[in-house]
């Protein structure tokens, strides 16, 4: 389960930073910050699989 969700949260940092790769490309500021939401988002599920595997061992 975990390493699904470690799994997860790399897919949405990845396409959180092709998404704001494109937006700034084609000059579009909502794709873009959307982009950046995404790979947050991203960034926070790892943060929080991270802390469960400290607390695992």
């Amino acid at each position: 389960m975990a390493g699904e969700q470690k799994s997860k949260a790399k897919m949405e940092q990845a396409k959180g930073k092709a998404k704001e790769a494109i937006g700034r490309t084609v000059g579009n500021e909502r794709m873009e910050a959307e982009g950046r939401a995404d790979q947050a988002k991203g960034d926070a599920r790892q943060v929080k699989e991270k802390t469960k595997d400290v607390f695992k061992h």
